[in-house]
């Protein structure tokens, strides 16, 4: 854990949880690894905490709760726009009637 901004749920995981709204450039001590955000981050959102290849496994609560899609950097928020998840269709803003 990181002061009270964010939390480290598992040691396994690749992803911190935001308590506090957080803002880029900040920076934080997260299990005594050092990381700065590159953009504002709200209650609840996730930020890698290390760096995460396209189609590793995101770690939540220490289990994979989806796979990245792109390469996310070390401290970049961490949401459908660089993940899916591996068990339930994703939500897509794009999809046209009929698809």
């Amino acid at each position: 854990m990181s002061g009270n901004k964010f939390v480290l749920l598992h040691e396994q995981d690749n992803v911190i949880v935001c308590c506090q709204a957080a803002y880029l450039g900040e920076a934080l001590t997260i299990a005594n690894d050092e990381l700065t955000l590159n953009t504002d981050v709200t209650v609840g959102h996730k930020v890698a905490c290390r760096a995460i290849q396209k189609g590793e496994q995101i770690l939540k609560y220490g289990v994979p709760i989806g796979s990245a899609t792109d390469d996310i950097e070390k401290g970049q928020h961490v949401h459908l726009h660089n993940m899916k998840s591996d068990y339930i269709a994703s939500h897509t803003r794009h999809s046209v009637s009929g698809d």
